[in-house]
């Protein structure tokens, strides 16, 4: 685990933004540049270690109902990361990780050559013919085996990949 210096000191390096005394020895550090009302984009560091990012528009697990992750026990390149989309979640014009990005788990063939994809977005598994939704499940197994049925045979599993 980091200690607070360390943070701060990591935190401090992204020179857009800006550090905020608050009560208790608690730090935030905002960025004016962003878009929307939101600025906050470290809140309540505080010298135990303990404090938050604002996620609200990354693919992170363990958000709160504010959008923020608890960054107490984050390396230093586990920090870096989520500051630096945490930054650019808030730049005008910014979109949702969510709405941009979708993990393909693997990529399925026909013996004509078609291609499905499976993907899982929230607790479903969505098959995509190309942009096209083709069907949705509530387990992998369910999916799987409605593309066995439909003559497909799995490929490839691919890592990311833009709709």
């Amino acid at each position: 685990m980091l200690t607070f210096e360390q943070k701060l000191a990591i935190i401090e390096s992204y020179p857009e933004l800006q550090r905020h005394e608050v009560s208790l020895n608690r730090v935030n550090f905002h960025y004016e540049g962003s878009g929307t009302d939101k600025k906050n984009v470290v809140y309540h560091l505080h010298p135990n270690g303990n404090g938050f990012v604002y996620a609200a528009k990354l693919k992170v697990p363990k958000k709160d109902a504010k959008g923020m992750v608890n960054i107490r026990d984050f390396s230093e390149e586990e920090l870096r990361s989520i500051i630096e989309r945490s930054i650019q979640s808030l730049q005008p014009n910014a979109v949702a990780e969510e709405e941009n990005e979708q993990l393909i788990d693997e990529l399925w063939l026909n013996q004509e050559n078609h291609s499905l994809s499976v993907v899982q977005e929230d607790d479903m598994w969505n098959v995509y013919a190309g942009e096209l939704l083709d069907g949705t499940f509530p387990s992998y197994n369910e999916a799987k085996q409605y593309l066995l049925e439909e003559g497909f045979k799995p490929k490839r599993k691919l890592d990311k990949k833009n709709k």
